[in-house]
């Protein structure tokens, strides 16, 4: 894993609301092909965090660096078309169009063809948006309303619009929501078979632990801001911090002082 090149680096990362400190100093690397789940109890900075990454929230101080480039403060356009590639909690689709043009929406988006993308969607990029549907399981709904879809077939299809922009980089926000259990197995089996097969790095946020610690390589925990756990799932699972945290053993960890105090 060391030969293997930095895609991301977060340096010091910080922001705050008023007197409150949503995300502490926070700082950790992803590397090209590597699955990274960033997990921690509601209101841990989970979400501050990675809005910081995608440009959608400006942080205070630290720098956020894709393949080298300094992307802090930058739009989330802008950052995609870097390679930065994102799927949310709640689907964003086009409920009239079919399953293909969604995909081709996105194809026409990245090409810059936008000069006549209602006309020209139906013609453009027909051969790519079927392989990105086959890649993730769906070549047999292509021709289906959107409309139409099952919330786990919706997941798939937003896979596929996040890889339109050939990402080197893919962000997760709780890609499993609102799934079955065997659905969200299934979801990250085949996010992580195509992520080690293009060498992209996926960072993904879950509350679903069973996802977590089958399918990421690293784990990084979050408590009020401060990150206070990072490693493979077996290390993770043993640390007392942690298990303090999920267990709800009473204690609330700060990583400023390196103390226990009741809750």
């Amino acid at each position: 894993m060391s030969m293997v090149p930095t895609l991301l680096a977060v340096e010091g990362l910080t922001k705050s609301y008023g007197g409150v400190h949503a995300v502490r100093g926070v700082s950790f690397a992803l590397r090209a092909g590597e699955i990274l789940a960033l997990i921690g109890p509601n209101g841990a900075g989970k979400s501050t965090c990675f809005d910081m990454l995608n440009g959608q929230n400006i942080p205070d101080s630290g720098r956020v660096k894709l393949l080298g480039e300094d992307i802090t403060g930058q739009k989330p356009r802008a950052i995609w078309r870097l390679g930065a590639g994102r799927t949310f909690q709640i689907t964003a689709t086009f409920p009239t169009m079919t399953v293909r043009e969604n995909v081709q929406v996105a194809l026409v988006s990245f090409s810059r063809a936008l000069f006549d993308m209602w006309h020209s969607t139906p013609r453009f990029a027909r051969d790519e948006a079927g392989g990105l549907l086959e890649l993730v399981g769906m070549s047999g709904y292509a021709e289906r309303p959107c409309g139409e879809l099952a919330y786990g077939d919706l997941k798939r299809l937003e896979l596929a619009i996040a890889l339109a922009n050939q990402p080197k980089l893919l962000l997760m926000d709780e890609p499993t929501a609102g799934m079955a259990p065997r659905e969200r197995i299934e979801l990250m089996r085949l996010t992580a078979g195509i992520a080690r097969e293009k060498s992209i790095g996926v960072l993904f946020t879950e509350h679903d632990m069973d996802v977590v610690f089958e399918h990421a390589d690293r784990i990084l925990v979050l408590n009020r801001g401060n990150l206070i756990a990072e490693g493979p799932p077996k290390e993770v699972r043993r640390n007392p911090q942690v298990r303090a945290i999920y267990l709800g053993e009473g204690l609330v960890y700060d990583a400023r002082h390196r103390e226990g105090t009741p809750a």
